[in-house]
């Protein structure tokens, strides 16, 4: 088996949940998801996975995970071995990412596993795309407002625009990690979609609207797409998925929200810096897409 621990916001979730599927299908090996992390966790809207999506997510119990890992399940025990100079304290059997790019040993770990990480690159899990993408089949179809919307973006140029703010402006901790693209950024990305898009039109998804509204003032044809929210706010990913094109924040969130969109003419814009604390970002961004 492949015990995958799963833990932060949907887009997170969706990189930890992608890369263990992989492996084990590699390995030929069942998926277990531990979410025990998730007792304590106090953002986002906790484990989303298995209701917004039609995977079958099958969890580990905790006497699983113990027998696998022994002393090592424990929460604290864990969060201490994902230092470098306690790797040899780890076992064979824990898998922490050993760093934020992409790890060319990923799939020679065989046998039985617990993965522990965020694994946010495409790399991890692209040879299993079309698996990959049918347990992202969203699980319940759009309605009224979103459903309105879903049709008029199938009749336009649809681009969609996410600005994060969120937790990345109110959280120091989070701040210190990830900074809020810049304005002048959305204007380079605007102005790119512009010049190889006839008459797009621009959805734009935020959870600060007020402030995109005030600061953003866009010249070309532009919807708010402001009335997803709570545990209604991956539908803002479902509908970033049936755009043509995409402008992307630093969120894993939109991330996934353009990858979904299987187009393969899609331009999606990301930004060349992803990360304020010096992560190496090289493999989080598919070859195919343009960093500005």
């Amino acid at each position: 088996m492949v015990i995958s621990n799963i833990i932060g916001g949907l887009g997170n979730q969706m990189f930890q949940y992608a890369a263990g599927r992989a492996l084990a299908l590699t390995n030929d090996r069942s998926l277990l998801l531990d979410l025990s992390d998730f007792t304590a966790y106090q953002l986002h809207h906790g484990f989303e996975l298995s209701r917004v999506f039609s995977l079958v997510a099958a969890k580990a119990e905790p006497s699983t995970t113990h027998e696998l890992l022994g002393w090592r399940e424990n929460y604290w025990a864990r969060k201490i071995l994902r230092r470098r100079q306690l790797a040899w304290l780890r076992g064979k059997k824990f898998v922490v990412e050993p760093h934020f790019n992409y790890w060319p040993d990923f799939f020679n770990v065989n046998g039985d596993c617990y993965l522990y990480g965020y694994w946010q690159s495409e790399r991890y899990f692209k040879a299993f795309e079309a698996i990959i993408r049918q347990d992202f089949i969203f699980r319940e179809p759009l309605q009224e407002q979103n459903a309105e919307l879903a049709l008029d973006m199938a009749t336009n140029q649809a681009v969609s625009l996410h600005i994060r703010r969120g937790d990345y402006v109110s959280n120091p901790k989070n701040h210190n990690i990830m900074s809020v693209c810049d304005l002048e950024y959305y204007r380079r990305a605007i102005n790119y979609i512009a010049s190889q898009v006839e008459q797009p039109v621009f959805y734009l998804f935020s959870d600060d609207m007020a402030w995109v509204k005030q600061s953003l003032p866009m010249k070309f044809p532009c919807i708010y797409v402001e009335y997803n929210s709570g545990t209604e706010s991956y539908r803002d990913m479902q509908l970033m998925s049936l755009c043509r094109h995409h402008i992307i924040a630093n969120s894993s969130f939109s991330w996934w929200g353009a990858w979904l969109n299987a187009n393969p003419d899609k331009i999606v814009i990301a930004p060349k810096h992803w990360f304020s604390n010096g992560n190496d970002d090289t493999d989080l961004i598919p070859d195919e897409w343009i960093r500005l």
